[in-house]
């Protein structure tokens, strides 16, 4: 059989990968909260990317079109802060912020934990000792308690006022404060993967034909849990959001940046509850649940599918 009849017969990777992602889509596409979860996100997604395609301007101080806290009605269908701003504008601007915050957090965390894990796990002996003691140290200490103490310390050093390629520092601060206090988790999960990984045949090979242990890292255990990254990142993503709200809340976000957690730390600085000013609180609260909950959702999903042996544990 000559070349060119070989290859014809062999499948084309591109052809693989749209088989491969197809039958991805087909195993996702049956769990239905997975689904939703998606769905969910996917809205989310557009209205960070363009939220005044929906509710125009961020509105001001300024520019607010309304009175001192009007319930909803049909012009402020979520109504309007102490301000005179419309909650619907907020909240959907927050989204941005909530979600750019959660992305930048989350991509730290990953990449931090995935290269603790798999160095950890490959090396071994006192580099794996040594990093998994820090590790566990991030374990034992809360992540949200250890973000509460560093972001204030950080932003006392630089600054509240002072920026990054034109981005206010306050939410830098958060970005990495949410990534160096989440990775820890990730690192023992890509370690533990890792350790049975680099026991395979194909692994021992590579260390015959006189591959260096960088080389094996990155060409045969990266791609073997590259799964297990996928389905943690997406959970790491609830908490970064879900920490970020937090941490705005208690008054280390920014002011003039609104997010989620910042629109409610401003309710509660005024007193809304108290006032009767439900739907101040009500609009972004329904969100963080919202994006929380699908992106659990959508992670317990690709947990099934990526890591089948895993199902039974829940």
């Amino acid at each position: 059989m000559s070349a060119s009849a070989t290859t014809a017969t062999t499948p084309s990777r591109a052809h693989m990968r749209w088989r491969s992602a197809r039958e991805f889509w087909r195993k996702f596409s049956k769990r239905r909260p997975g689904v939703a979860g998606v769905i969910v996100l996917i809205v989310f997604s557009i209205l960070a990317i363009a939220p005044a395609l929906f509710v125009g301007p961020l509105q001001t101080v300024t520019t607010a079109p309304g009175a001192h806290l009007e319930p909803p009605s049909l012009e402020f269908p979520m109504g309007t802060d102490a301000l005179g701003r419309s909650v619907l504008n907020l909240t959907v601007w927050g989204t941005r912020i909530s979600m750019v915050i959660g992305l930048l957090a989350t991509i730290i965390t990953v990449v931090l934990g995935a290269l603790v894990g798999i160095v950890s796990g490959f090396v071994g002996g006192r580099t794996d000792q040594v990093l998994m003691r820090i590790t566990d140290l991030f374990l034992v200490l809360p992540t949200f308690v250890l973000a509460l103490v560093l972001a204030p310390i950080i932003l006392e050093i630089v600054g509240r006022d002072a920026e990054v390629a034109g981005i206010r520092v306050t939410l830098v601060v958060i970005v990495i404060v949410i990534g160096i206090t989440s990775w820890a988790s990730t690192a023992r999960v890509i370690r533990s993967q890792v350790l049975s990984v680099k026991e395979r045949s194909f692994v021992d090979r590579a260390r015959v034909i006189g591959a260096g242990g960088g080389h094996i890292m990155r060409r045969h255990l990266l791609p073997n849990v590259i799964n297990l990254i996928i389905a943690n990142t997406v959970l790491v993503f609830a908490g970064a959001v879900l920490t970020e709200t937090t941490l705005a809340f208690v008054g280390l976000g920014d002011p003039f940046q609104p997010s989620w957690g910042q629109i409610l730390n401003d309710a509660e600085t005024v007193g809304a509850p108290s006032l009767g000013a439900w739907w101040w609180v009500a609009g972004p609260a329904s969100c963080i649940v919202l994006v929380v909950l699908a992106f659990t959702l959508v992670g317990n999903a690709l947990d099934d599918i990526l890591n089948p042996r895993g199902q039974g544990r829940r």
